[in-house]
């Protein structure tokens, strides 16, 4: 958490309130979330120019300024955006006020968000594989990027330089629809499978878009709301719950350390032919 719904409800609530705007103080209360150069030189570098664009990579947020640097924020697990917020900023790790008179506050609660000041925005994000919700992400784009990798589907789909973007609850729920078991190997999967998942990775996302993302965890968009994503879920955070399908009770297993829900009735792990 977040995951590309969440970074993309969080792009896209903040662009009327930071577009057109310049930045006129940067406070960094904690270093470490700096990537690359020192605070001091993101205080001095961030001063003046215009935000010319907010734009979402994945799961980082960029903003494009109008001196052709961009900053790039990556919220990792627990980071929050938070527009002039009032509550408790005892996690802020950077503090910035606008030329419009708003605030905004990089909070993490576990420090492991970070930033860059960059040049060139693709010297941070140049190793992302394609946006699943772009026009040009086909099936067949997919299959070719899967069939490189002898891993398990889930992990392959955390991948972020197959696919960028997706995370593990939305991995949880497109392999779901797609009655695809986590441990099948992403190399193994047929063209009519992959067909499947293809739809089905796009249609979660869209559809976790449209409700604003999930709010299982600590994500909150940035004037304080929640998400409601996580109320659609059919396997994701649901174990030992009924199968919203089938009945069957969902389990839990690990794959790359994160915890992933599946049906094992609907989500048989020795194939069998799509009908």
């Amino acid at each position: 958490m977040p995951e590309l719904p969440e970074v993309e409800t969080i792009k896209n609530e903040l662009v009327p309130w930071v577009v057109g705007q310049s930045f006129t103080k940067v406070t960094i209360s904690d270093a470490k979330v700096v990537c690359g150069c020192s605070a001091k030189e993101i205080r001095r570098g961030l001063i003046g120019p215009k935000i010319e664009e907010l734009e979402r990579r994945g799961k980082y947020l960029i903003f494009h300024l109008s001196n052709g640097r961009s900053l790039i924020i990556h919220l990792r697990m627990t980071g929050s955006l938070l527009l002039d917020s009032g509550e408790d900023t005892r996690y802020a790790r950077a503090l910035f006020h606008l030329s419009n008179g708003h605030r905004l506050v990089f909070s993490d609660r576990r420090r492991l968000g970070k930033m860059w000041l960059v040049d060139d925005a693709h010297t941070v994000v140049c190793k992302l594989g394609p946006e699943p919700l772009d026009k040009r992400f086909t099936p067949r784009i997919l299959r070719q990027r899967l069939s490189r990798h002898h891993i398990p589907i889930k992990a392959a789909l955390l991948d972020q330089c197959i696919v960028a973007g997706i995370g593990n609850m939305y991995a949880d729920e497109a392999l779901f629809a797609a009655r695809i078991h986590p441990l099948r190997k992403a190399d193994h999967l047929l063209p009519a499978e992959v067909r499947t998942l293809h739809n089905n990775i796009r249609r979660v996302l869209r559809t976790a878009i449209d409700s604003k993302g999930a709010s299982v965890d600590t994500y909150i968009r940035p004037q304080g709301e929640l998400g409601t994503a996580h109320f659609d879920f059919m396997v994701a955070h649901r174990g030992g719950e009924p199968c919203p399908v089938c009945g069957g009770a969902i389990e839990r297993c690990v794959v790359q350390n994160r915890g992933t829900y599946f049906c094992p009735r609907c989500q048989p792990l020795h194939h069998r032919p799509l009908t």
